[in-house]
């Protein structure tokens, strides 16, 4: 191939371009406007939610808003996964806030309940609960929220969904981003759809969404000058790359099934491979695929898996590594954590036996075929 496959690239649609001109045309650079209005609406139809959504800067702010509106603040605990990408966690160091981790179970390689009910019984024998639960959808797949909601209800505590990866993915029927108190959504350039850059928040409580548009505007007083009573951010997106969400919102339905297809596709032509183990999927779930992501099951080290990117870039292929655990980061070293297993951690094994192929909705058919006679050959 002579032109690099991409792990996931940018998809554009058809119309796109046309709610930017309308922007220009209105000269309405700045955030705020119709495109904000309608694109916001568009999200809120599209998953269901029984309030509206705030179309914010990313998805990294959303979070930090979400930890805001819960009152997240300096010494309070928050539970996290470890096997995420760090932006799900960062936003609990803003607030002051301290994360606790929690493994991955193999059925969906996301929060394990188990894990979580050990760090939930600690907490509270030691008199320190937390204030909010982050629960990640983690390539696009959904987490137990059935059994993960009852533990959180049983404690009173409130769940952040981060549904950054997983738009247009359904759990029994419910549409990624609407289990939690707060759902949050990316739309940075490699989601599955974009604008660019930028994120979202919704929740069924119209009170929280509207908390989080004032604080995303500065938190500027109703009042007749400029007044502020608390600390705000700039964290709106703007009309231009709005109006690239509304195109993109249009398409959406489109650009999962093709992401779902490329995914069979490599299951299919995998199955025959015995090491190769695509990633879970159990019944109820249907996932939105994101990225086809694998476990090879002789490997466990992970420079035998930095080894094998190497090799696929040397046929402009990109590939990447699972997420490596933040109880292994350097910036969270020493940070508490708790394993699914007693002895062993989920994350740890699929951080060193896992890879991420190319899965990006505009690529070929032709593209998707080199990927997997590359592969096989550098598996072998």
């Amino acid at each position: 191939m002579n032109s690099r496959i991409l792990l996931s690239s940018p998809h554009m649609g058809e119309n796109e371009q046309k709610y930017v001109k309308q922007a220009f045309d209105d000269n309405w650079i700045a955030p705020l406007g119709e495109n904000v209005d309608k694109f916001e609406e568009s999200i809120a139809e599209y998953v269901g939610s029984e309030g509206s959504a705030a179309a914010l800067s990313s998805g990294t702010a959303a979070i930090h808003l979400a930890l805001k509106i819960l009152n997240v603040g300096r010494g309070d605990v928050v539970f996290a996964p470890t096997f995420t990408f760090i932006a799900s966690v960062n936003p609990i160091l803003y607030q002051g806030a301290r994360p606790v981790f929690i493994d991955s179970e193999p059925d969906t390689w996301n929060m394990s309940p188990r894990a979580l009910e050990k760090a939930l019984m600690d907490a509270e024998r030691n008199n320190q609960l937390p204030k909010a639960v982050i629960v990640v959808n983690l390539y696009g797949q959904m987490a137990k929220y059935d059994e993960i909601i009852a533990l959180t209800n049983k404690y009173n505590i409130p769940i952040i969904e981060d549904a950054a990866e997983s738009l247009g993915s359904t759990y029994k029927g419910k549409q990624s981003g609407t289990f939690g108190d707060i759902g949050i959504f990316s739309f940075n350039g490699n989601k599955i759809i974009t604008t660019s850059g930028g994120g979202a928040l919704v929740s069924s409580d119209q009170s929280f969404v509207n908390k989080s548009r004032f604080l995303a505007t500065q938190a500027r007083d109703d009042a007749p000058y400029y007044q502020h009573s608390e600390i705000g951010y700039n964290y709106r997106l703007s009309n231009v790359s709005a109006g690239i969400g509304r195109g993109q919102m249009e398409v959406l339905p489109i650009r999962v099934e093709k992401r779902k297809s490329i995914f069979e596709q490599y299951k299919k032509e995998f199955s025959t491979v015995l090491s190769v183990d695509m990633m879970p999927e159990i019944e109820g779930m249907s996932p939105n695929r994101w990225l086809s992501t694998l476990t090879l099951s002789n490997i466990t080290d992970i420079g035998e898996i930095v080894d094998i990117i190497k090799q696929f870039n040397e046929k402009n292929i990109e590939t990447r590594a699972l997420w490596k655990p933040l109880h292994l980061q350097p910036l969270f070293s020493g940070t508490l954590v708790y394993f699914h297993d007693d002895n062993s951690s989920v994350s740890e094994k699929l951080f060193n036996s896992g890879l991420c192929l190319p899965s990006g909705s505009n690529m070929s058919s032709e593209q998707q075929e080199y990927v997997i006679r590359e592969f096989k050959k550098i598996i072998s």
